[in-house]
């Protein structure tokens, strides 16, 4: 998968049977102008659409993040605080990890191609087509590791 375009996205999903609406663009131009390593929430992104003056409702953006997810453009993330959080989905091998701090929800992203061959040999294996590979690890970071310490 290369890197969506709205054209690509229209196209997508023409094929679909379904529309790029003005409020669909939105979405995908707010996540391809994310900084490198930025994850948002549905609410996250409501109230960022609200600050721009952008009335899509909250309802919409649940179901187009949804179906951006499902077609592959949005990757979604499950993270420490139980929300689930959507970035754009970079092309093969581009894939990340997540390691977070279950105390301060700190993130910290990183690569590892011992993962990402595991996931191809698994998917390999039984006959599966790879669509992501990530693995997210729950932890206590050093910072709260020291305040949970006993003075």
């Amino acid at each position: 998968m290369s890197f969506y375009t709205a054209s690509s996205l229209k196209a997508e999903l023409n094929e679909r049977g379904w529309r790029l609406t003005p409020q669909r663009e939105t979405i995908l131009q707010v996540f391809q102008n994310l900084p490198k390593g930025e994850h948002l929430s549905a609410e996250d992104l409501y109230e960022l659409l609200k600050e721009e003056g952008e009335a899509i409702s909250l309802s919409t953006i649940y179901r187009t993040v949804k179906l951006m997810a499902r077609m592959g453009i949005l990757r979604e993330l499950e993270l420490a605080e139980g929300h689930k959080h959507y970035e754009i989905n970079q092309p093969y091998p581009h894939h990340h990890h997540h390691l977070i701090c279950v105390r301060c929800n700190k993130t910290i992203e990183f690569k590892s191609d011992s993962i990402l061959k595991v996931g191809i040999k698994t998917t390999t294996k039984e006959g599966y087509h790879l669509l992501d590979c990530q693995l997210t690890i729950h932890a206590v970071c050093p910072t709260c590791q020291r305040a949970l310490l006993p003075i």
